[in-house]
C-alpha cells in the first residue's frame, strides 16, 4: 500500500473498506470471547464505531449512552443510535441488518435528573431483550462505561456485567493493514498541516488566530471529520508546556510549538508536534535543549520492536527528578509519553515511566503509536517533538515526514540584542 491517495479507485487498492471493517468487527468478537464473555455494551465512540463503522454527530459522540452498541456472540452488532439519526445509518451503512438498527434510551450521565431512573430501566430492558433473543442471556456482559444509575438498574435486573474496556483496548491495540494506510494518510495530511504552519506563522499573529487557520486547513481536507485540537504555544507558554493556545500575541525571537492532537481522517487520529522559531536562529543553549529531547525521542524510537515491552520503550527516558528535579514522575506526566493512536487518541500502549516500568505491555506487530518528548527552561522557552510510527515484524516504521534534526527557523533576521530583555517576556 503507502499510496497516500484520498479517493477510491478501480485500478489500485488502497484501503479497502469493508475487509477493514470485517476485520474490526471479528478483532472485538475474537477478544470479547477470550474475556469469556457472551456480550459487549459498548458507549464509548471509539468502540462503537469499531464495531459497527457507523459514523454519528460530533456532540453525540462525547457522551457516552446518547448511542451506544451491543454485540451479542456470533450475531452482527446492534446499534442503539441517538433519536431519529438511526434512518441515515439505514440509508448509508448496509452492513449493519436494517433490524439490528435501534432508538437509544438516554439520560445523559443523570443529566436527565429523576426521569434516570425511567430512563435506564428502558435501556436495561432492552438489553436484557436483545441478549435473550441471540442466546446469550444469562452469561456476562462486558462493558465499556458504568455509571451509578446502570449499577443499580443492573443489580436488580440480575444482569453479571464487567469489564469490556479491556478487550476492547486489546482488540484496538493491533491494526490491520487498511487501519495502517489510514494512518499514513493521517500522518501526510499532518506534514501538510506542519508545511501551511511554517508559511503562515509570523510575528504578529496570535496563537489563536494560529490554531485557526490550520483548522481552516484541515477542514477543507476530504475526509476530515474533527479536529479536536490544534494546540499552538510561544514564547513562555512552551515550559512548562500548556498544552493549550490564547491570545498571546507572537514576538520576533519566539519560541513557537504546534501540535495536532488531533486530526481526524475517516475516524483515525494524530499527534504530531514540532517546533519553530520565528524570527531568529536559537541560540547554543535552545539548540543543546532541543538536541537533547531528540536524543530522547530516538533513543525510545529504537527500543521499539516486536517482542519489547513498553518498560524497554520508558527506560531510556530519564526520570522526573534527573529532568527536571521534580518529586515525583507523575508531576511530569505526559512530559515523556507515548499512546497508541487509532479510532481514539488512547489506544494502547500508553508509554510513561510512571507505570510502565513496572506494568510493561508487550509491544506487537500491528500496533500504531506516537512518541513524544520535551524539554525547556521554566516561564521562558520550550521544545516539543514527536513521532507517529507503526510497528512491524522486522522494523519501524514512522508516518510523520516534517523535518525534525532541528528546530524549524521561520524568517531570520540579524541584529538582535538582549540588552535589557527579561527572560520569558
Amino acid at each position: 500500500m503507502a499510496n497516500v491517495g484520498t479517493v477510491g479507485l478501480d485500478w489500485q487498492e488502497r484501503v479497502n473498506w469493508d475487509r477493514l471493517r470485517k476485520y474490526r468487527l471479528e478483532r472485538a468478537r475474537e477478544r470479547m470471547k477470550a474475556h469469556g464473555l457472551g456480550a459487549l455494551l459498548l458507549m464509548y465512540d471509539e468502540n462503537v464505531r469499531y464495531v459497527t463503522s457507523t459514523l454519528t454527530p460530533g456532540w453525540n459522540r462525547l457522551k457516552p449512552g446518547l448511542r451506544y452498541a451491543l454485540l451479542c456472540g456470533d450475531d452482527a452488532p446492534v446499534l442503539f443510535e441517538q433519536g431519529d439519526i438511526g434512518m441515515h445509518i439505514e440509508k448509508h451503512s448496509p452492513w449493519i441488518p436494517k433490524e439490528n438498527i435501534r432508538w437509544s434510551y438516554a439520560w445523559i450521565k443523570g443529566a436527565a435528573g429523576a426521569a434516570s431512573t425511567q430512563q435506564v430501566t428502558k435501556f436495561t430492558n432492552a438489553i436484557k431483550q436483545e441478549m435473550k433473543k441471540r442466546g446469550v442471556d444469562g452469561l456476562k456482559l462486558g462493558v465499556d462505561f458504568i455509571d451509578i444509575n446502570m449499577m443499580r438498574i443492573f443489580q436488580e435486573s440480575k444482569i453479571e456485567w464487567t469489564d469490556g474496556m479491556t478487550p476492547m483496548m486489546e482488540a484496538r491495540a493491533v491494526k490491520n493493514q487498511d487501519e495502517h494506510e489510514c494512518m499514513r494518510m493521517v500522518g501526510a495530511i499532518g506534514d501538510a498541516a506542519h508545511w501551511e504552519f511554517m508559511k503562515f506563522l509570523k510575528p504578529g499573529l496570535t496563537e489563536n488566530q494560529l490554531t485557526a487557520h490550520i483548522m481552516e486547513f484541515l477542514y477543507n481536507v476530504p475526509g476530515m471529520e474533527d479536529v479536536e485540537d490544534v494546540i499552538v504555544s510561544s514564547g513562555l507558554n512552551t515550559w512548562p508546556n500548556w498544552r493549550n493556545f490564547s491570545d498571546r500575541i507572537i514576538k520576533p525571537g519566539d519560541m513557537v510549538f504546534m501540535d495536532l492532537a488531533a486530526l481526524t481522517w475517516n475516524g483515525y487520529k494524530s499527534c504530531y508536534y514540532r517546533t519553530y522559531m520565528v524570527g531568529r536562529e536559537p541560540n547554543q543553549e535552545q539548540k543543546d535543549y532541543y538536541a537533547l529531547a531528540l536524543k530522547w525521542l530516538y533513543d525510545s524510537i529504537k527500543a521499539v520492536k516486536v517482542g519489547a515491552t513498553t518498560r524497554d520503550i520508558a527506560s531510556q527516558w530519564p526520570s522526573a527528578k534527573e529532568a527536571w528535579g521534580y518529586e515525583e514522575e507523575d508531576q511530569a506526566a505526559a512530559n515523556l509519553w507515548g499512546h497508541g493512536l487509532g479510532l481514539a487518541q488512547y489506544d494502547q500502549p500508553v508509554i510513561s515511566r510512571i507505570w510502565s516500568l513496572d506494568h510493561p505491555i508487550e509491544i506487537k506487530e500491528g500496533m500504531v503509536f506516537a512518541l513524544e518528548t520535551q524539554h525547556g527552561k521554566p516561564y521562558q522557552w520550550g521544545v516539543r517533538i514527536e513521532e507517529m510510527l507503526i510497528v512491524h515484524k522486522d522494523s519501524v516504521e514512522i508516518v510523520s515526514n516534517f523535518p525534525v534534526q532541528q528546530i524549524t527557523v521561520v524568517d531570520p533576521m540579524p541584529g538582535y540584542s538582549d540588552y535589557g530583555k527579561r527572560p520569558g517576556t
